[in-house]
């Protein structure tokens, strides 16, 4: 049967659930595990979760941003180390902060035509084990030496050598088109949207508050799979104040204008996430639950270079779905919006509300308009859960599952912006709303 958001002859994608690892600090609580590691963790525990051990599922899409060359296979590997049925194909991709999101919408179209039953999303990312590299005419040096065969080859891929080749080039944060960091082109976008210091701080406190809340509550326990000997998130601040964010210092414009601050940005995180999707008899026939549909969705990106904000992909992908779907910003129970920065959720708000915004940008006649702020991330986001890059939209979209779950219905609106000047946006439905 279909519901109000499925097109006729397409099949509704059941979200069955989604389990990750805790998510930790970098250089803390898996300073020793690499991308390999975690993933593993994280589909295993979604293994165990779902009795999928020896289970042949027909996709699982995985990524991670930050690699090593080692992980160039890395979603079959992560694979072949669970219990899963070995005869499952897996497959690595990569779209940035958006990653298992993206792999999660990439399943969900299969399923929802038939070319697949059954499948895993899932994402990871390791800031504690970030791959250091020669620079480049080290790099060619050792090709030269690997390819010598003479004394004198070897002598001549040496000549010149200066110990500085040595040091190691580390990734970079930087939007390789504009040199700048996500965070300083976050500044850019509060500067021109005129968010406040204080506005983005209350945001950030108010995400830590829903975090603890939400896990004194019990909400995570299903969500959570110990990995290493860690058995909860370690950025979740139960002390989290107005005061203490006040009294931190900017980062990324350390002028008296700037504005993002540690507090208010998420930190590197180390985690790992995953998500079972499938189609509504295959869930029955394994006797698995359906926590949620997972509807429509949209991708989008903006012309960054050319002075459109890096992280407001996510204002055009909305409106976009929007308009697809016929519903209107305010039709939705909550909104799970991922807080890269407190001050990139504010922009998004405050773009939605305005006339000119909407017009000139988005095409439309009149402003999407504004959201309860009471409906926005109801337990938290990334400003207090972390956000391991490719991890966090297999993290929220299981959230947004299990949420609707418990309210048992409802319909939330979820958007993940990213790197490289993208956003992507998807809607879920609770499966008691038929």
């Amino acid at each position: 049967m279909n519901n109000p958001l499925t097109p006729p002859g397409l099949r509704r994608v059941a979200i069955v659930g989604g389990v990750r690892t805790p998510f930790c600090r970098a250089n803390t609580g898996y300073a020793e595990l690499g991308n390999l590691d975690l993933l593993v963790t994280a589909l295993q525990g979604l293994v165990e979760r779902y009795g999928l051990a020896g289970v042949h599922l027909d996709e699982v899409g995985a990524g991670a941003v930050t690699a090593h060359s080692r992980d160039w296979n890395l979603a079959r590997e992560a694979l072949l180390s669970t219990a899963l049925a070995p005869s499952t194909p897996a497959y690595t991709l990569v779209q940035a902060c958006g990653t298992s999101l993206q792999a999660a919408l990439q399943l969900g179209a299969k399923i929802a035509s038939g070319a697949i039953d059954c499948g895993i999303a899932a994402g990871v990312d390791t800031a504690s084990d970030v791959p250091l590299v020669f620079g480049a005419r080290f790099a060619h040096r050792l090709l030269a030496l690997s390819r010598a065969r003479t004394l004198r080859e070897r002598l001549a891929a040496l000549r010149g050598f200066s110990p500085r080749e040595l040091a190691p080039v580390p990734p970079s944060p930087a939007e390789p088109r504009t040199g700048l960091s996500m965070g300083e082109h976050c500044e850019r976008m509060a500067k021109e949207w005129r968010i406040g210091r204080a506005e983005q701080d209350a945001l950030a406190l108010d995400s830590h508050r829903k975090a603890s809340a939400a896990r004194d509550a019990g909400f995570l326990d299903e969500l959570l799979v110990p990995c290493a000997g860690v058995l909860r998130d370690n950025l979740v601040r139960d002390d989290a104040s107005a005061a203490a964010l006040a009294a931190l210092k900017p980062v990324f414009d350390r002028s008296d204008a700037g504005t993002l601050t540690a507090g208010n940005s998420t930190p590197l995180t180390d985690g790992a996430a995953a998500v079972l999707l499938a189609s509504e008899d295959w869930a029955r026939a394994h006797g698995l639950p359906v926590l949620a549909w997972l509807g429509p969705a949209r991708v989008a990106a903006v012309d960054f270079v050319n002075d459109a904000g890096l992280l407001m992909a996510p204002t055009v992908a909305v409106a976009e779905l929007l308009g697809r779907s016929g519903l209107r910003l305010q039709d939705f129970d909550f909104y799970e919006i991922h807080e890269a920065f407190a001050a990139q959720v504010l922009c998004t708000l405050r773009a939605w509300e305005s006339a000119d915004y909407c017009r000139a940008q988005l095409g439309l006649a009149a402003p999407l308009g504004a959201i309860d702020p009471a409906r926005l991330n109801p337990v938290g986001s990334s400003l207090a859960y972390g956000h391991p890059f490719a991890a966090t939209g297999a993290r929220i979209l299981a959230t947004a599952a299990k949420q609707l779950a418990v309210r048992g219905g409802g319909r939330a609106l979820v958007s993940v912006c990213t790197a490289g000047g993208m956003g992507l946006a998807a809607i879920v439905e609770g499966a008691a709303a038929g």
